[in-house]
């Protein structure tokens, strides 16, 4: 509008304009004077006026010349004010009245040259003023042109046409309104082509409108063929062949064929066509000669489009003849097409029109006898007719859209009948068979569809929407599914997005709910590719959400909203994030692009205190094993997604697979009843709907499957009863209990997919299979087309009525692309065939088996390795389901039968016979084509676990077949365990096999990390085939792994000289080579080429793009990076993790080079801000080091790509050289550790070339290790000395950092504790040393602990005399420094805490140091120090606490109460269950102290509002009742009722008082890393540990002489427990040991040896309630030992005793040892040959769970045979050791036999523990080779390293001593009352010893404490060699760990010292 405003202020302007118009109306003048001249529409409106008014003065020629030039003048001038004034001036109108005038008159005045000018000034008035033109009411422009149509002179015409093109081009430019006014215009021109003009005016006219289609396209060019194509019936050849040249023309100019010319409007030409077929047959010829289509062709293809016009129009003629043509019924036809007839039909205006049509229908269709009636009709196709109707909804002409709702409402009553009812109920009717049916248009199923179509078609869908109303949730997920699949088409996304809005607001707010979260993800997603306009759709769709649904919910609105993802990073929608931050619950697991910025933005803090420590927090492994299924997901998922997802492992980093739980859910199910119980036939359905079909519902985006799945489970919803009524509020309807509980079970996600398909009527049509070969796997190209075939073909065949019912349904289902449900039902299907009596259907099977596994192996199969490996898996996965199924059933079918003889035995016997038939076809698959064929697909347990039986099967043979040669075999099991990664199985058989081979030398090399070893054996393969590609790689892989880059390169480069083919192979090689001495154009060269896409190349091409430093390469590379080196984790699945752990390592690796990029890159430029930042990234990076799986070889990869990112820098930083310094530090250290010394001292070198801090202490400990402690101990003092950390007394006046004094310290401590261990240096030195490094750094642990450690040395070696003297100042420095070191961090928790106790409390009770002032003090500190320090510190001590109660000093009591008090307070549902046995003990003293306390706590205001004291009454209530249990006289009875005998613990239900289960009371550090050991509230326990919410009414009484009691109860998870109760029996010996026990498996998860083997010792709960009874946890699925062995013994008819038997041990037990063990090899062992194995072959026949139970028990009883040794744990027979049916896990119980009490019994115990033949056997071929061996020394070992711990634990023993040593005290004392009394002296001195019952305790316990340093001797033999080495009875010289296991392995299998055991220990089994 500003050239408006500057040129009407013009004057000049104003008189050109006066000028101008005062031309058009002489004579008359126009008044200007009386207008301003800022009034702008006066002036315009005066002007037009004017125009308008006047009429023709002179007519002349030159006057009407004269005037046509001031109309284009004035047009021109005028053009400032087209359209820009409101209301718009009509400036075009007015010019055309005078331009009309002008033109009118006769020819002698309007000549041809003015009537051409005429037309050359409408052209500018077009031109110029085009928005009058295309306004609402545009001037009559078609008549002036009409007037040039019909012009004599044919340049007049062709000037008229020239306009025509003008004007229909500025229409089209006009998209909607454009298009009605050609349509129009082109309305009239066929009028006139058809009217009786004259020829040559249609001449003219037809060469226009082919000029006009040469530069035409979408709609305007339609409107021109459908003219010209009207025109080939022209009965004057001239212009039909005008027409059709022109035609030809267009195509020619389009570079179209006449055909695609025309087919994207056969609609429209096809329906004018043939219409005319009767009238005018001429014209349907010359059209498909046109198109070179055959009319009858022509007919056929288009009668889609043509039927509808021709039924609504009543053409019966033309209708009839078409019939005749295809020789096809009209009621054929008409069938075929109904919807598209009908729609066409009730879319006429009017219902007359409309009910005329309908009635010629029928009649044309009642021909016949019975003719259809119009409602039986609409019937037939309704759905596909409304859908067509709903289509035109969305047009954009709302006359069409108008005409669409009128009939709907025909339909409507052509239905129902009715005409009163709203259509809203109708339409709901069939909504779902609508939308499905849209959704196929949308998908192109039925034929592909243009943007303009799938628009209007997505308009239809929303008006739906609208008219359906909320009802329309019932079909949200398809509504969903389309939105979400016609989003992503960037030209539909608009479109698309205002139809979700109105999807969600025309939902109820409940409904909208489960849609917030997707519809955030996919519009954030999808952001930067949207529109502006599609923007602000975006906004309305999440302002609704956000605002309008948020505001509406309120009370729930932080819930529901958290589902939004992050916004924050969207500028644009800022306003909506504000909103939402202020109501939401942060939630980083919305959406993967929201938790990967939230990992990035929070990794320093979140994700390091998550993923440190011995164990990760849970959400680890979730997110870990979420990722790995996002990836791992088969076909649907996104590079996109797939990239966020590796950028989250990335970030998450490589975490150690030891230390998180990356266990996904099992979610298998077994039916055991073969589909005959109806019960367990609906849990299937249930099971498969909410884990199979549902998640493939919503991932899938295929519309067609989709139906198809919705199909199958509607159809299972109503086999489990499942209907509408579930929906219903009305209290009327009957759903029962169990129905709608099961409903109730499904997970909100379940409920959201299937709640509409309750009342849905999807249907399936069911092909016939054809006829198929058996087996199907050999005629099948891919194992897609043999898994879907099978299924579909054995679907068929299902046994049993309700598995016809279940399986049925699937048939469509299992025919897709996808074949994730064909592979999951297939097992359940072949499982329930063969458990059926068809021997045709079982032995089709096993051929189909067969055939899959011995293609595995052939040499000459044709299959793709795809279809072999894939095939080979699902195979392996029906042979695991079938295992299951007998080991289930082996497990529950006697459990069955128990007690149900009458009625059970006939479903015994089915059930049997069914086991039988299954457990057949698994036997009669050959073992050895098996494991062959396993191990060729890596299915490497499988293999194992078939190569085993063959070996055992061979070894069996008595005697062996001659010139059996084990040795092969043996090398394939090294082989497997190699690829399994079990290096202790590896050296189990190593053991086996005398000369090993140069292949076997190199797997064991490797997996143990000798390099070294492993180069030199590469290089001697070598030598003798120099040219074979794989043992250069396998040379390449040591050289890359032990760092030698140069080496490496060379040999590259000369392998690459002769054998040139080998570039790609090498390629990664040689670039890791070329980058790591940085030879960056060798970089370049080798990168360039793109077919190499290796894990090297690809991060080689990273750190090419980095050193660019172009932020697009960069980007670029890093995503293309993630894709390749994840490839490998998107293969493995979410089981796969430690098989993938290499990539996930690159991953971890890529992220850390952008770290490290990012970082260095943007360093502020101040020296201290660039320090900050690089020591903020140190830290990041030691953090994401320290949770990696700890091995050399991981380590030192990470540690080499991060310094070959920071040497990209080309800036020359002192910070960044101190990083790369202290990585070749890290580097040292790792080396150092895994025995590497060579790389060690390289990277030592490196750092000091680097200059780096403290590389002294990594050189001094390099050296030590090496063998030179001394010379180690020497430089590192020298060295200190240089520093000044020595001896010097100079004030340092320079600040140091916090790390750099930490640093000191640990150099100080480092140099004090070498000193002390080289017994050189004065203790006073030392102990300046150690006081020095606590001075360095006030606030460290370890300072404080190893001062305090030093001091508690020292005072163990005082004699007894100086520890009561000046030991007790050492005690006072020694507790001072260990309430420091607990107070700052809980490393040394365990050592400090008890330790600092027992000093304490043992000062206390000595009456010579309680009255020394010094213990005042030290009394004081300890007092202090229970403030200081966190109180779950105190608890981990708290057994060893409460057994001091009795503590005689008052004094110390006083403090002692007061830390029993917080601990309870703090802990109360815990410390109560270990506080229970001393308020109800039986010693008045510690019960009366006891009571005390409790009344205390709960007498203290501080704790009056809480509920602790009601739950101290509560829980006591219910010791008492427990105790009532133990107590309780039951007589003969076998059970109890709880009901009748304990109402009132029955009456506990529902309390809050925790469940005593091990689990429940084990302490949870915080990690030593973690800053949270500060936190005095530290969540010690897990928050869900579970409470008493049931009792059951039975107990059982148990058959033992004690006659515990069982008690069952379901805690507030769900789970059942059980307990015993359990009287006469002192558990605090369990309790106790449980606690020892529990630090133990501490100790194992902090060690990466034990943890990486998963070392544990199976416990549970004990809670003594006194000190003679007390409550057991029960251990499920547990069977004992015996019972397992007697069974495999009857089944070879070998009795557990006979006479024989007694003869023989009654000999050995008078003979001697040599006698002994000769009898027993000889006459006692042949009669009991080992059966132990068969039970795992048995119990777990999945190899997987085989080969994972069978470990865990070499382990485990491994573990505790250390353990057990340790402790003088005796009467280990075959009842006290029980198996875990589940893991395979060996669980011992009954320790009444401790402390070595064996020894003392009538015939004592001889062996260490328990390792008979049996036990042996059952550790497989290796025996105790390998598994067990290493798990002992592993766990010997460990035990050594933390004596101090262990013993404090054992400590409770001496203060609280158990009843039995009582009662040893009070038999002492009778002996010494009966005793003569010439041995009265002697006695007394002895008595006096034996009765002191420290004493006794101390005594019993100082055993323990020598073989824990290693001290020990057999002492039932006075010498004996093992294994070489010769130990006396007296000799206890320190033994190393290997030589002291194989000194006990070797006790413990000595055929002496079992042949000595007690008959009844059964040694022989």
């Amino acid at each position: 509008m500003s050239q408006t405003a500057d040129s009407t202020d013009s004057s000049h302007w104003r008189a050109t304009s006066q000028r101008l118009v005062s031309v058009l109306i002489v004579p008359d003048e126009l008044q200007w004077k009386n207008i301003g001249r800022k009034d702008t529409a006066s002036y315009m409106q005066r002007i037009l006026d004017g125009i308008e008014s006047r009429g023709l003065h002179d007519s002349s020629s030159p006057a009407r010349a004269t005037l046509v030039e001031n109309v284009a003048s004035l047009a021109s001038h005028l053009k400032p004010f087209s359209r820009q004034h409101s209301p718009p001036f009509r400036i075009a109108a007015a010019l055309l009245l005078p331009l009309n005038r002008i033109v009118e008159g006769p020819s002698t005045e309007v000549d041809v040259h003015i009537r051409r000018q005429a037309f050359s000034t409408f052209r500018t008035i077009i031109r110029e003023h085009p928005a009058d033109i295309q306004s609402d009411e545009p001037p009559p422009v078609f008549d002036f042109l009409q007037r040039g149509f019909n012009d004599k002179d044919r340049s007049v015409r062709v000037d008229a046409g020239r306009a025509l093109a003008d004007l229909v081009h500025l229409h089209a430019r006009a998209a909607d309104r454009g298009y009605k006014s050609n349509e129009m215009i082109f309305m009239k021109i066929n009028g006139l082509l058809d009217s009786s003009v004259k020829d040559a005016v249609k001449e003219t006219l037809l060469i226009t409108i082919g000029s006009i289609g040469r530069d035409s396209q979408f709609e305007l060019l339609g409107l021109v063929v459908h003219c010209l194509i009207s025109q080939l019936g022209q009965g004057n050849h001239v212009l039909k062949g005008l027409a059709y040249t022109q035609l030809l023309e267009i195509a020619k100019a389009q570079m179209k064929s006449p055909y695609t010319l025309v087919s994207p409007y056969l609609s429209q030409v096809a329906t004018f066509v043939v219409s005319r077929k009767c009238t005018n047959p001429e014209l349907i010829f010359e059209t498909c000669r046109f198109i070179s289509v055959h009319p009858n062709d022509f007919l056929s293809v288009t009668l889609p489009k043509t039927l509808p016009y021709l039924f609504a129009n009543s053409e019966a003629k033309v209708i009839e003849e078409i019939s005749e043509d295809l020789g096809e019924k009209i009621s054929s036809m008409f069938m075929e097409h109904s919807h598209e007839i009908l729609a066409h039909v009730y879319q006429q205006h009017g219902p007359a029109q409309t009910s005329g049509s309908l009635t010629f229908i029928k009649n044309i269709l009642s021909r016949g006898p019975g003719g259809p009636t119009i409602q039986s009709l609409v019937q037939s196709c309704v759905v596909a007719l409304l859908a067509d109707l709903v289509v035109v909804l969305g047009h954009e002409n709302q006359e069409r859209a108008a005409l669409a709702v009128d009939a709907l409402r025909k339909v409507q009553r052509s239905v129902a009948g009715e005409t009163e009812i709203e259509l809203s109920p109708f339409l709901k009717t069939y909504m779902l068979g609508i939308v499905s049916n849209l959704n196929e248009m949308l998908q192109d199923v039925h034929g592909k569809k243009s943007f303009p179509a799938k628009k209007q078609i997505l308009r239809g869908l929303e008006v739906l929407i609208v008219q359906i109303g909320p009802p329309v949730n019932g079909v949200s997920p398809q509504i969903m599914a389309t939105l979400q699949t016609m989003f992503l088409v960037p030209e539909l996304a608009e479109v698309t997005l205002s139809t979700w809005y109105t999807f969600l607001s025309a939902l109820d707010v409940a409904d909208v709910i489960p849609h917030i979260g997707i519809t955030s993800a996919a519009i954030v997603s999808a952001w930067p590719a949207l529109s502006p306009s599609t923007q602000e759709s975006a906004k309305r769709c999440l302002r609704h959400i956000v605002f309008d649904v948020g505001s509406t919910v309120r009370n729930d609105a932080k819930e529901i909203l958290d589902e939004v993802v992050d916004l924050g990073h969207i500028p644009e929608l800022s306003e909506i994030h504000i909103q939402l931050q202020s109501v939401r619950i942060w939630d980083p697991r919305v959406a993967l692009a929201e938790l990967q910025n939230f990992m990035k933005n929070n990794q320093a803090s979140l994700i390091q205190n998550l993923a440190a420590g011995d164990v990760f927090d849970p959400l680890i492994g979730s997110i870990q094993l979420t990722l790995s299924q996002i990836v791992a997901r088969d076909g649907e998922v996104s590079d996109t997604l797939r990239q966020l997802a590796f950028e989250c492992m990335g970030i998450l980093g490589a975490v150690d697979p030891d230390r998180c739980d990356l266990k996904s859910p099992d979610t298998k199910m077994i039916v055991r009843n073969n589909f005959e119980d109806v019960s367990e036939a609906r849990l299937f359905a249930l099971h498969i709907i909410r884990n199979v079909l549902v998640d493939a519902f919503r991932s899938t985006s295929d519309i067609k499957y989709q139906g198809h799945l919705a199909y199958t489970i509607q159809e299972l919803l109503g086999f489990c009863n499942f209907t509408t009524d579930l929906l219903s509020s009305e209290k009327t309807k009957s759903v029962p209990a169990w129905v709608r509980n099961r409903w109730n079970d499904f997970p909100k996600h379940v409920l959201e997919t299937v709640t509409p398909l309750l009342g849905s009527k999807f249907r399936a049509s069911h092909k016939e299979l054809p006829h198929l070969p058996s087996p199907i796997y050999p005629h099948q190209k891919t194992y897609r087309e043999w898994v879907q075939l099978w299924t579909a073909h054995l679907i068929t065949k299902a046994s049993t009525g309700m598995a016809q019912s279940i399986f049925g349904v699937f048939r469509s289902a299992v025919r897709n692309k996808d074949v994730g449900v064909a592979h999951y039902i297939l097992p359940h299907l072949v499982l329930n065939i063969l458990a059926s009596e068809n021997d045709e259907d079982t032995n089709g099977i096993i051929q189909e088996l067969t055939a899959v596994l011995k293609d595995q192996v052939a040499s000459d199969s044709l299959s793709t390795p795809d279809k072999k490996f894939l095939s080979a898996q699902a195979v392996f996965t029906l042979l695991d389901h079938l295992s299951a199924y007998v080991r289930i059933q082996r497990q529950d079918l006697p459990k069955k039968t128990e007690g149900k003889r009458s009625r059970g035995n006939s479903e015994f016997a089915i059930r049997q016979q069914q086991l039988i038939r299954v457990d057949s076809v698994l036997s009669s698959i050959d073992h050895e084509l098996m494991a062959k064929a396993a191990l060729q697909c890596r299915a490497h347990a499988r293999s194992l676990m078939n190569f085993e039986r063959q070996i055992v099967s061979m070894r069996e043979r008595q005697p062996p077949p001659p010139g059996t040669d084990f040795t092969p075999y043996y090398e394939r099991l090294h082989e497997i365990y190699a690829q399994l990664d079990e290096p202790d199985g590896m050296e189990g058989v190593s053991t086996l096999i005398l000369s090993p081979s140069l292949e076997h030398q190199i797997r064991q090399h490797e997996s143990t990390g000798r390099w070294t070893a492993a180069q030199s054996c590469w290089e001697v393969r070598l030598q003798q085939q120099p040219d074979n590609l794989d043992f250069h790689l396998g040379l390449l892989r040591c050289l890359r792994n032990l760092g030698h880059y140069d080496t490496l390169r060379t040999h590259v480069q000369g392998v690459l000289v002769r054998n040139p083919g080998w570039q790609s192979v090498l390629a990664d090689f040689q670039v890791e080579s070329a980058w790591m001495i940085g030879a960056w154009d060798d970089v370049h060269r080798i990168t360039v080429n793109k077919e190499h896409e290796g894990p090297s190349v690809v991060k080689a091409r990273v750190l090419l793009a980095m050193r660019s430093g172009e932020p697009s390469p960069i980007e670029e590379s890093l995503a293309r990076a993630r894709l390749v080196l994840g490839a490998p984790i998107a293969a493995s699945g979410p089981s796969g993790y430690r098989r993938a752990y290499d990539a996930l390592v690159d991953l971890h690796m890529i992220h850390e080079l952008e770290l490290i990029h990012e970082a260095v890159s943007n360093l502020p430029p101040s020296s201290q801000g660039r320090r900050s930042a690089i020591v903020t990234l140190s830290q990041i990076l030691s953090a994401r080091l320290d949770r990696t799986l700890p091995t050399f070889r991981i380590h030192e990869s990470l540690l080499t790509m991060r310094r070959t990112a920071f040497s990209l820098s080309t800036v020359s930083r002192p910070s960044i050289t101190s990083q790369i310094g202290q990585s070749w530090l890290a580097s040292a250290k790792i080396a150092r550790k895994a025995g590497q010394w060579q790389t060690a001292y390289s990277a030592m070198l490196q750092a000091q070339y680097t200059n780096a801090r403290f590389s002294f202490m990594e050189s001094g400990k390099l050296v030590r290790a090496r063998g030179e402690p001394l010379r180690a101990l020497q430089e590192l003092e020298n060295s200190m000395r240089i520093l000044g950390f020595v001896d010097n007394n100079t004030i340092d006046l320079t600040r140091e950092d916090e790390q750099s004094k930490r640093m000191k310290a640990k150099a100080q401590i480092l140099l004090a504790r070498w000193m002390n261990e080289s017994d050189r240096y004065e203790a006073s030195y030392v102990l300046k040393q150690f006081q020095n490094a606590a001075d360095s750094a006030p606030g460290w642990e370890s300072a404080f602990y190893h001062l305090g450690h030093f001091q508690d040395q020292c005072y163990r070696n005082l004699s007894t005399e100086d520890k009561s003297g000046r030991g007790i100042k050492m005690n006072f420095q020694t507790i001072k420094c260990f309430t420091e070191a607990a107070a700052y961090g809980n490393k040394f928790v365990y050592q400090t805490i008890p330790r600092l106790l027992t000093l304490w409390l043992d000062m206390g009770e000595r009456k010579v140091t309680a009255e020394n002032p010094l213990f005042d003090k030290i009394n004081s500190v300890v007092a202090t120090s229970i403030d200081s320090i966190p109180v779950y510190k105190w608890f981990t001590a708290f057994p060893q606490i409460v057994s001091r109660i009795g503590h005689p000093n008052r004094v110390v009591y006083l403090v002692l109460s007061k830390l029993i008090s917080s601990v309870i307070r703090e802990y109360p549902n815990q410390a109560l269950w270990f506080f229970a046995s001393v308020v109800n003990s039986t010693k008045p003293n510690r019960q009366q102290r006891g009571r005390t306390i409790l009344d205390q706590l709960k007498n203290n205001p501080a704790n009056t509002d809480s509920n602790f004291p009601d739950l101290i009454t509560s829980l006591h209530a219910m010791i008492d009742e427990l105790l009532r249990l133990c107590n309780y006289s039951i007589g003969d009875r076998k059970t109890l009722s709880m009901r009748r005998d304990f109402p009132k613990l029955l009456g506990m239900k529902d309390s809050n008082i925790l469940i005593p289960l091990q689990s429940s009371l084990t302490v949870n550090l915080p990690p030593v890393s973690s800053m949270s050991h500060r936190d005095k509230r530290h969540n010690l326990f897990d928050p869900l540990s579970p409470t008493f919410t049931v009792f059951y009414d039975e107990i059982e009484i148990m058959h033992s002489l004690a006659k515990p009691r069982k008690l069952t109860v379901t805690g507030s998870d769900g789970t059942k427990y059980m307990f015993l109760a359990k009287p006469k029996d002192d558990l605090r010996k369990d309790a106790r040991l449980m606690d020892f026990n529990g630090i133990i498996n501490k100790l194992l998860k902090t060690n990466s040896e034990s943890r990486r083997r998963q070392l544990h010792i199976r416990t549970y709960g004990v809670v003594a309630l006194n000190e003679e009874c007390g409550v057991i946890q029960w251990v499920p699925n547990t069977i004992p030992v015996r019972p397992v062995l007697l069974k495999y013994y009857e089944t070879r008819n070998i009795p557990a005793w006979s006479k024989e038997l007694g003869d023989v041990t009654r000999r050995i037990k008078e003979g001697t040892d040599k006698d002994a063990a000769e009898l027993f090899v000889t006459k006692i062992l042949p009669e009991f040959p080992p059966v132990f194995h068969e039970w795992f072959v048995e119990t777990f026949p999945e190899p997987s769970v085989w080969l994972a139970s069978r470990l865990n028990y070499g382990r485990t009883m491994a573990v505790m045979s250390m353990v057990g040794f340790i402790l003088g744990l005796g009467d280990r027979h075959c009842e006290n050791i029980l198996l875990d049916t589940n893991t395979g896990d060996v669980v011992h119980v009954d320790f009444s036999c401790l402390f070595e009490k064996g020894k003392t019994l009538d015939t004592p115990e001889r062996v260490p523990f328990r390792l008979t033949q049996n036990l042996v056997d059952g550790l497989g071929v290796t025996g105790i080779e390998g598994v067990f061996r290493i798990a002992c020394e592993i766990t010997m070992q460990l035990l050594r390293d933390n004596k101090d711990p262990l013993m404090s634990v054992l400590d409770a023993f001496i203060h609280d001593p158990l009843v039995e040593w009582e009662d040893e005290t009070r038999k002492k004392q009778r002996e010494r009352r009966n005793a003569k009394d010439k041995d009265k002296d002697k006695m007394n001195s002895a008595a006096m010893k034996a009765t002191d019952l420290r004493q006794w305790a101390k005594s019993t316990l100082r055993p323990i404490e020598r073989k824990l340093k290693g001290l020990y001797s057999p002492t039932n033999v006075k010498e004996r060699t093992y294994g070489g080495i010769t130990r006396g009875g007296e000799d206890e010289r320190e033994i190393s760990t290997s030589n002291l296991v194989q000194m006990l392995i070797q006790e413990a299998i000595d055929p002496a010292n079992l042949g000595k055991m007690y008959p009844g220990w059964a040694a022989w089994h």
